[in-house]
């Protein structure tokens, strides 16, 4: 029961984000597969939409991070390839992560992410600064949603998290080797000997 319960704990975030992702709840975008992909042609006449674009970072996480540019007008089933630039202030290298959702809720089931940053840990040397793309596109089922009927102005939403794998411990313990003296064969021999 103890493991059955723990292992229902371990898988629970991931199947949390996959049925997030599938039904767009909170908020939460989808990722484009193959056939999403074939719904990216622009609607002709579709109601214009504008994509606000927000950012933040986690107070643990000593980066800056906004938005390239403020917002995007596009009609449903448009392209749309958008920047974010993210710096790294430390004075060390630092892993980060991605949370995104988008307002109003309802609308990410019909957010599509071609490709993202958001999709993989960023890690930013020392001081780095780095622009970050995402390219999404409005699945043209928007339109034909009657609760979306009014809705113009869509914001796109990110948080970015240090994750915690900066292998900080890993690189104090490689400093710490390098600063042994080398052995060489001998050395160890007698190492061997006198245990």
């Amino acid at each position: 029961v103890v493991l059955g319960t723990r292992g229902l704990a371990y898988a629970s975030a991931p199947l949390y984000k996959v049925f997030c992702q599938t039904t767009g709840f909170g908020g939460t975008t989808k990722r484009a597969e193959a056939a999403d992909e074939a719904r990216m042609t622009p609607v002709e006449g579709g109601r214009v939409l504008r994509v606000t674009f927000d950012g933040q970072v986690s107070s643990s996480l000593p980066w800056t991070f906004k938005p390239a540019q403020r917002d995007v007008k596009l009609v449903p089933g448009e392209a749309v390839l958008a920047f974010y630039t993210a710096k790294n202030n430390a004075d060390h290298p630092i892993t980060g992560i991605a949370t995104y959702n988008v307002q109003p809720p309802r609308v990410g089931y019909y957010f599509v992410k071609v490709q993202c940053f958001c999709f993989d840990e960023q890690r930013l040397n020392a001081h780095e600064e780095v622009d970050m793309p995402v390219l999404f596109f409005i699945d043209p089922k928007f339109l034909d949603d009657p609760l979306l009927k009014r809705v113009s102005n869509i914001t796109l939403y990110y948080n970015f998290f240090k994750t915690g794998d900066d292998g900080d411990e890993d690189d104090e313990l490689a400093a710490h080797l390098l600063a042994q003296p080398d052995l060489d064969d001998d050395d160890v021999d007698d190492e061997e000997q006198r245990t």
